[in-house]
């Protein structure tokens, strides 16, 4: 018999630019015959195991052949080879199994409209014909070539080439008898220049701990969850009704170990949990644990879109972490990324040698504030892959909402640009008509999928009906940070009280359009960072009026319309700005001013979520009316809140350091009050000035055109909170004569 030859596709076989691979190695007929072909450069010999029939080595390559009568051996037959350290392995030969994706799933990836991609995507333990091992599958569609590398092939990306899904630029390879567990990554080889990328997977569900980069094949997950009763009260939940109190959290630097190390998911959970709980917040949210290579990013340039950061443990652990705080009745959001993603070397940037989830022209795609790339949204893969993101974290994940970060640098065009910097739509206009369609898709998909969560949008512009349904033309967010009311706010109380009675209308003007949204009112990282100060660092005057400022302040955020976010350390009041790279200053807490600051905060919390006026119509007029927005000249605010069956709350705010006695002001109806909150109470470092523990009578005397009114101390810099008592039916009539009169 003549000597095998190296045809061309063996060449390029050899030279690991060959397309098809599964084209030329494997079984294949040869007229009567069967020829076996293998493609091994670490190997000294290979047999075929079922027969022992051993293949030949053309000459001047790694390619190895049979051919004989193939009726004896099996479709799925296993190779035995002597590596040249003379050690023996043996695997069932992956290219002896068919395509193991449908496809359904590769025509549904394509339209945009695949949801579940990490189901098929990515690294997954899998069995084929009674054979276990991993299934990989990456979408490369410019890729000469794509291999999967690992520890378990010595890194060689000549081995173990991928099976190219015609048109729909989906590479796939099982590969039998592989174990869960190994790390590896893709290296691709573009079709046009020849260059070869080794990237790690967009759709792995485990990543290495920085500073490495690979992926992990992700274990079976072990975790039975616990939290059915909580997912099940999720989906009837009437959250528009419903108090929503979130704490804000960065985990690498919320609490660490004694050495400074990072506490894993497992503990973070316990400890979170009874401080929450504590604290009386109904939510967490994550800053991005997603993965990603840069501490100091906090997240927001994500490498992982599908991964818990490695930083805290591993896949099962967030899942504990999240069921845990679920079983305290505790909601977990996450700070969710799909605006843009970093260039480095190893993620999407370029993943197959061209701009394939980028923009190829720079004008669309890369902010250059950030130095960051901007997603395609007009390409349906790069949908399906954001989409199915969204849905992994809420549906395999268990995750209440996603609080989705930089919507309006996604909204328009010419965000952050120069005029010549920016490419206008189809239209002429400024609007990103493909963001806009993508955000509208996502909203409806998760929704769909997910019932009961909660989508929330940071969009700081007056884009419209950002929280309306999509069947309405709204983005079909559930709700928004009133960005407009915090940076009003902040401006407002960073003035000397003295100046303020010139300011007024800065806390006046939010209410005019405060029910256009759904909104969430933040006090989050973004505003104690970058040389913004912290909280207590902004506010004007000595050491107890800066405390008395920040109580009054957050007083004023509970009572004003809208759920509530506070970003860590802020309800204590952390003296400097938030630094990623360290711990909370949680020895503060040792000193009476910050001790009473926790106080009230928890104090507010609860009774915010005791006091359905208070919550009950966040989203509606019915839950507001002013008593009198005018008293700029003693910067002085008063309203009510109310709730249903004439349940209200009435809210009154002093603004300067000075005390107001005998302050009059409207209430709807008589009876007795009780001040339910004082932010000057001794209890939380102020000056305990007030009305005290007794109920107030309200005056039949007609004031700021209400029937009644009380007459009140206000505190200096504080908030006031009173109820009034419920109403005693009056006592019915007795007849006490005596009936044997009769």
């Amino acid at each position: 018999m003549n000597a095998p030859q190296l045809d061309a596709s063996l060449a390029l076989i050899q030279d690991a630019r060959h397309h098809d691979p599964f084209s030329v190695l494997g079984r294949h007929p040869d007229g009567e015959q069967t020829i076996i072909r293998v493609f091994n450069p670490q190997a000294q010999t290979v047999t075929i195991a079922e027969g022992g029939h051993a293949l030949a080595r053309i000459p001047g390559s790694d390619v190895f052949e049979w051919r004989g009568d193939g009726k004896t051996i099996p479709e799925r037959y296993r190779l035995i080879w002597r590596d040249h350290n003379n050690r023996e392995h043996i695997a069932h030969d992956p290219y002896s199994f068919e395509p193991q994706i449908s496809d359904f799933d590769l025509h549904l990836f394509g339209e945009g409209k695949h949801h579940h991609a990490f189901k098929f995507l990515g690294a997954r333990d899998h069995e084929a014909h009674g054979v276990g091992g991993v299934r990989f599958a990456v979408w490369a569609p410019n890729a000469e070539r794509v291999s999967v590398v690992g520890d378990f092939n010595d890194w060689d990306g000549r081995r173990h080439s991928m099976r190219a899904r015609g048109s729909s630029g989906v590479w796939e390879l099982f590969i039998p008898d592989l174990a869960p567990g190994g790390v590896y990554k893709y290296e691709l080889r573009n079709r046009h220049s020849g260059e070869v990328l080794l990237k790690a997977d967009p759709v792995g569900r485990h990543h290495e701990l920085r500073p490495r980069t690979g992926s992990i094949v992700p274990v079976p997950s072990a975790h039975q969850w616990n939290d059915a009763a909580w997912i099940s009260a999720r989906q009837e939940r009437d959250w528009l009704h419903a108090p929503m109190s979130i704490y804000e959290v960065h985990l690498g630097s919320w609490r660490r170990g004694q050495e400074g190390e990072f506490l894993d998911y497992r503990e973070l959970a316990h400890q979170l949990a009874d401080y929450v709980t504590e604290m009386g917040f109904t939510h967490v949210e994550l800053l991005p644990v997603t993965e990603h290579p840069y501490d100091l990013s906090w997240g927001y340039q994500t490498t992982g879109y599908f991964a818990p950061t490695t930083r805290f443990g591993n896949p099962d652990d967030f899942r504990y972490f999240v069921d845990y705080l679920h079983q305290r009745d505790i909601g977990v959001i996450l700070d969710w990324v799909p605006a843009h993603f970093p260039k480095d070397a190893h993620g999407l940037a370029r993943f197959d040698g061209t701009p394939l989830y980028e923009h190829a022209d720079p004008r669309l795609g890369e902010h250059m504030d950030w130095s960051t790339l901007i997603f395609n949204f007009s390409r349906n893969e790069v949908k399906s892959f954001l989409i199915s993101s969204a849905v992994y974290w809420l549906d395999e994940l268990h995750l209440d909402g996603l609080r989705v970060d930089a919507v309006a640098s996604m909204l328009y065009l010419d965000y952050s640009r120069k005029e010549g910097e920016w490419i206008p739509n189809k239209h002429g206009g400024r609007e990103n008509l493909d963001a806009i369609d993508f955000l509208r898709e996502l909203n409806m998909a998760v929704h769909e999928h997910c019932p009961g969560i909660l989508m929330m949008a940071e969009e700081s512009t007056s884009w419209p009906q950002v929280s309306r349904p999509v069947y309405l033309g709204g983005l079909g967010f559930d709700m928004k940070w009133n960005m407009g009311w915090m940076n009003d706010t902040l401006r407002y109380i960073e003035n000397e009280p003295i100046h303020r009675q010139y300011h007024h209308d800065m806390l006046t003007f939010s209410m005019l359009y405060c029910f256009s949204e759904n909104f969430i009112l933040p006090f989050s990282h973004d505003e104690v960072v970058h040389g913004k100060h912290s909280m207590l660092g902004k506010m004007p005057g000595d050491e107890w009026q800066q405390h008395a400022n920040l109580r009054c302040l957050y007083g004023y955020q509970f009572m004003h319309p809208g759920k509530k976010l506070m970003f860590m350390g802020l309800e204590f009041a952390q003296g400097v700005e938030w630094n990623s790279a360290s711990v909370l200053d949680w020895y503060v807490l040792d000193y009476p001013l910050h001790q009473g600051m926790q106080r009230m905060v928890k104090d507010l919390a609860r009774l915010y979520r005791a006091t359905p006026a208070l919550y009950r119509y966040d989203f509606d007029w019915r839950g507001f009316e002013w008593i009198d927005c005018h008293d700029s000249q003693q910067s002085v605010l008063s309203f009510l809140r109310q709730g249903d069956d004439g349940e209200y709350a009435v809210v009154i705010l002093n603004l300067t350091p000075v005390p107001r006695h005998d302050y009059r002001i409207g209430v709807p109806a008589p009876g007795r009050y009780q001040e339910v909150f004082n932010s000057d109470s001794e209890l939380y470092g102020g000056g305990n000035v007030g009305n005290g523990a007794a109920p107030l009578m309200a005056d039949e005397q007609p004031w700021m055109n209400r029937p009644y009114s009380l007459n009140l101390t206000l505190p200096p810099l504080g908030c006031l909170v009173l109820t009034p008592e419920p109403q005693q039916p009056e006592a019915a009539q007795v007849d006490e004569s005596d009936p044997t009169d009769q």
